[in-house]
């Protein structure tokens, strides 16, 4: 097996992280989310220098995924913040569909899906801002580009205007079609931050997202026969 040159490996491991906590990993999260609930193991993670593209035309720049000290002692890495910032559009494209149930879903369960729905995550994006806020952090990285379509689980403008244009049991089918996509790219998202974030806080948001959202997914699919 031929040696890898002693520059590669740091590279490597550059790529991978920034791979796991923005989701461009399938980490073998099944169609109906039934692995997401489940504990994460703990695990020693290794500081990594963390390669960050930048906008198009422009360089990447490196962020280090090491230890920082919040001004309360709460300890997270650089990683925490990026799977923050990309859930915090996330959840609010997710809010999104959810407004659209009222008013067009045929069946009252979507509805009431739809409501659990925004009950969980408008406090879990007051929390994601606040802990930026704490932590004198931006909501978006100046120094980045902010388009967030390819992020796991997002949904093109056209697509929601779509759903919007339905009612009945067509726009239940379709909510719940957008609605599972979405929840999974959500639930990934989480899986990933839990394997290389080091904040306690961040921890105990990514299970709750990935028990919600698992939880949710199933009843939907309950609701339509699917």
């Amino acid at each position: 097996m031929p040696k890898l040159h002693r520059r590669t490996v740091p590279v490597l491991l550059a790529v991978a992280a920034l791979a796991l906590v923005t989701g461009l990993v399938v980490t073998g999260t099944s169609g109906d989310g039934q692995d997401a609930a489940r504990p994460r193991a703990s695990a020693t993670r290794s500081p990594v220098q963390v390669v960050v593209p930048g906008r198009p035309g422009e360089s990447a720049r490196v962020v280090d995924s090491d230890d920082i000290k919040a001004p309360d002692g709460s300890v997270h890495n650089q990683l925490d913040v990026e799977f923050v910032r990309m859930m915090i559009p996330h959840h609010t494209q997710g809010l999104q569909i959810a407004a659209l149930a009222a008013g067009r879903a045929a069946d009252p369960q979507i509805v009431g899906i739809a409501e659990r729905i925004r009950a969980s995550q408008l406090p879990e994006v007051t929390m994601m801002r606040n802990w930026l806020a704490a932590r004198k952090l931006p909501v978006e990285d100046p120094r980045v580009a902010h388009d967030h379509t390819n992020m796991p689980g997002m949904q093109t403008p056209e697509a929601i205007d779509a759903l919007a244009g339905l009612s009945g049991a067509e726009f239940d089918k379709r909510f719940v079609a957008l609605m599972t996509a979405h929840h999974e790219g959500a639930i990934q998202m989480a899986q990933n931050v839990l394997k290389v974030g080091r904040s306690q806080e961040i921890d105990e948001l990514a299970n709750g997202i990935m028990s919600d959202q698992t939880i949710e997914i199933r009843r939907m699919r309950e609701v339509v026969g699917g």
